[in-house]
């Protein structure tokens, strides 16, 4: 009933308006008059941001990667304000952003301290590589893989750039058939991580600007590993003996980064005999 009687009264305005003003001069007043409304409401009605969070997101680099976990840099800056335990989480701005961000907050920053990095788990080249023939199909990892393909060893880099496409930071690129990460452009987004279907990419704390890794994570036997590629872990648990930062999963050696040391990994990848423990990052 309300509503009715305020129509009825706009209702006789406009008719009012009609009778002494021309009808272009009408809309005009009444455009006014909307956007007069408008204009309140909105200043009514607008939810104010905290300071903070406006300062958060000043300090963030500001390339919506998502390698925090959340959409975007705005998203991050609200939710690291309401939890400050999520400092740390941008990987593109590291240890500085998470001390700009804690200092903002008053708090000490107790993450971000070192940078996680991927890191491809296969060392094989064209040429390491053994095929049964010649691979026809779709140039995609994720094609390729889905299907029975040329490639001998079912565990390899396939090659054909899923991660590439995936990386908007031109940090990872197919060199000679393996991925190569560029460890000056890369952020840590994780795109390449998830691009790839044979889980061959993953993250790793780079205390140091080069970091050892075991750059196979084949299950096979060593007898059908060294069938299928010149340069894959045959499960020997040579560097096992070395040091116990060398740990096996299933058939493959990895690294405890946990319990990393630089140099028992050197020795390490000085007896391996097939050479699989390779040094990865901004020098390697």
């Amino acid at each position: 009933m309300i509503f009715g009687q305020e129509t009825m009264i706009l209702a006789s305005f406009i008719e009012f308006l009609n009778h002494i003003w021309p009808a272009g001069l009408t809309m005009v007043l009444l455009g006014s008059i909307f956007a007069a409304v408008l204009l309140i409401a909105s200043i009514k009605l607008k939810v104010k941001t905290d300071p903070k969070i406006e300062a958060i997101n000043e300090v963030l680099p500001g390339i919506d990667c998502g390698a925090c976990g959340y959409a975007g840099c705005s998203a991050y800056a609200k939710a690291v304000y309401e939890n400050p335990e999520l400092i740390g989480r941008c990987a593109p701005g590291g240890k500085d952003v998470s001390e700009k961000i804690a200092d903002i907050l008053n708090l000490q920053a107790g993450g971000g301290d070192v940078p996680l990095r991927p890191v491809v788990r296969c060392n094989a080249r064209t040429e390491d590589k053994k095929y049964y023939a010649d691979y026809l199909g779709i140039e995609s990892c994720t094609a390729a893989d889905a299907l029975p393909n040329s490639q001998a060893c079912k565990y390899g880099c396939l090659g054909f750039g899923d991660c590439v496409k995936a990386c908007k930071f031109d940090a990872i690129h197919i060199v000679n058939g393996l991925a190569d990460v560029d460890y000056d452009n890369c952020t840590g987004c994780t795109a390449c991580v998830k691009a790839c279907p044979r889980n061959l990419i993953e993250m790793i704390p780079f205390k140091n600007d080069d970091m050892y890794l075991v750059a196979c994570r084949t299950q096979e036997t060593g007898k059908q590993a060294k069938e299928r590629c010149k340069v894959g872990c045959i499960g020997c648990k040579l560097c096992t003996k070395v040091s116990e930062m060398f740990e096996m999963d299933g058939n493959a050696a990895v690294i405890n980064y946990d319990k990393y040391d630089e140099e028992k990994a050197r020795e390490a990848a000085e007896k391996c005999p097939t050479k699989v423990i390779v040094k990865r990052g901004k020098n390697s």
